[in-house]
């Protein structure tokens, strides 16, 4: 068992290390206080391989492994959790179902340009009655004139209103639970499609998260993902995968912190010396250290067992890595402003930032009690 970061994982490490620091570092703050969407250096991680870092070059993706995929979102969310989650669920939740369970014709579709990050995408499971019930959608979608025709809303739609393409769970057969479910593919433009209000939330501020709106949505035959009925499988398949990557997420928001509270240990003085010769600051400090490599443990754990043709059952261990990494990252961000004092309580250091961006990461692509319930039901079947 080798623990040990090959080459190109080095490599992704330091492109994306550089990238944040260089791209994200100097603007997060600004953007955070004027809620703007990182538009520019989306592009950017675009033209790098970033935004289709896992998929095959004949899709204009960068055709790399997803330890690679884990450590580019930690990296970039190291410095701009915002920017971090658009990647993941462009790459976890959009591309991901059309790769796995599209149709060559759709891949060859929307692949590319997604991949090239010259379009950005999203996922629509989410609606007011229906959260960690993905069953409860309402959301309903008909043949009609060789057509389908979407009704209903998503909501809390991360990239909902920069997305130019959208995967949408919907209803096709009204008296079936969760086998009644279909997935569809939706371009931004579509008749009947439109962006509701944008969500003004605790944290992840320079993140699009907005109401989907479907008005008699009229989408081709052909737009259909997978098979009619599937949709419910696709979903769970596509949120075990983005929870490696909220995991991943978590851990670079935990890093950051860290990071900057070290820093700030080391320079400031209390009682003649530094706060970080005190025993109590570094008790803070190796918590936070344990915790993060804990997290960043199982999630590569759970990244490799996605790998090549050998792709294993990850649900359990997807599960794992999320819930450990972010119930982690909300500890590490505590002590780290506490490292700060009053100052971490202010806007003029990052660490209040920090805070309400890891919050998050407990709730979404399944709450930590699903998670638990996850593990607990694979666990119960052996």
């Amino acid at each position: 068992m080798d623990f040990t970061l090959n080459e190109e994982h080095q490599m992704i490490r330091n492109i994306c290390r550089k990238f944040a620091d260089k791209e994200l570092k100097p603007i997060a703050a600004e953007y955070n206080k004027e809620h703007t969407f990182p538009m520019e250096q989306i592009k950017k991680l675009g033209e790098m391989g970033i935004m289709g870092i896992v998929y095959p070059e004949e899709y204009n993706g960068a055709g790399m492994d997803y330890i690679s995929y884990a450590i580019a979102v930690e990296e970039i969310s190291r410095r701009g959790a915002s920017t971090g989650v658009t990647v993941s669920a462009h790459n976890s939740l959009c591309l991901s179902p059309i790769y796995y369970f599209g149709t060559e014709e759709q891949k060859k579709k929307y692949m590319p340009r997604l991949c090239a990050g010259e379009h950005i995408g999203c996922f629509g499971i989410t609606e007011p009655g229906a959260g960690s019930d993905a069953s409860g959608t309402i959301t309903r979608a008909e043949r009609k004139n060789g057509r389908w025709v979407l009704n209903g809303s998503k909501t809390f739609i991360t990239n909902g209103g920069v997305a130019d393409v959208a995967v949408v769970i919907a209803k096709t057969a009204m008296d079936a639970d969760h086998r009644g479910l279909s997935m569809f593919i939706i371009e931004k433009g579509s008749p009947g499609f439109l962006v509701g209000k944008s969500e003004v939330k605790m944290g992840l501020l320079s993140s699009s998260t907005t109401e989907l709106i479907f008005d008699n949505c009229e989408i081709p035959e052909e737009n259909l993902l997978g098979e009619e009925g599937q949709g419910f499988k696709i979903a769970m398949h596509t949120l075990d995968g983005g929870r490696v990557g909220i995991a991943a997420q978590a851990v670079g928001i935990s890093q950051g912190a860290m990071e900057d509270a070290i820093a700030y240990a080391k320079e400031r003085k209390q009682f003649n010396k530094s706060i970080s010769e005190f025993q109590a600051i570094q008790w803070m400090i190796s918590d936070m250290a344990t915790d993060i490599e804990a997290a960043r443990l199982l999630t590569y754990q759970a990244a490799d067992l996605m790998n090549g043709d050998n792709r294993q059952k990850y649900s359990k261990q997807a599960a794992m890595a999320k819930l450990f990494a972010s119930e982690a990252s909300h500890r590490v961000t505590h002590k780290a402003l506490q490292v700060f004092g009053g100052y971490g309580y202010t806007t003029e250091y990052p660490m209040e930032r920090y805070c309400r961006d890891a919050r998050i990461t407990e709730i979404y692509e399944g709450t930590s009690e699903i998670m638990r319930l996850v593990i607990a039901t694979n666990m119960l079947k052996s």
